[in-house]
């Protein structure tokens, strides 16, 4: 699975974090940093992270 986030688009507004914090997390400046290709018993919890994204900024690719 490969997870990519479109920086341009993104809010950080963090909704993902609460679906998938084993993936998606805030780092100390306050901007969301992933894990690009997380394991693949994450996927339910981040295609909940792509669907509750207020900006649709997630993208979840086999």
């Amino acid at each position: 699975m490969k997870v990519t986030v479109d920086t341009a688009v993104c809010a950080d507004h963090g909704q993902c974090i609460f679906s998938a914090p084993k993936v998606f997390q805030f780092d100390d400046d306050g901007r969301l940093v992933w894990e690009p290709a997380p394991d693949e018993s994450l996927r339910a919890s981040v295609e909940e992270a792509a669907d509750v994204c207020p900006v649709q900024a997630i993208r979840v690719d086999d």
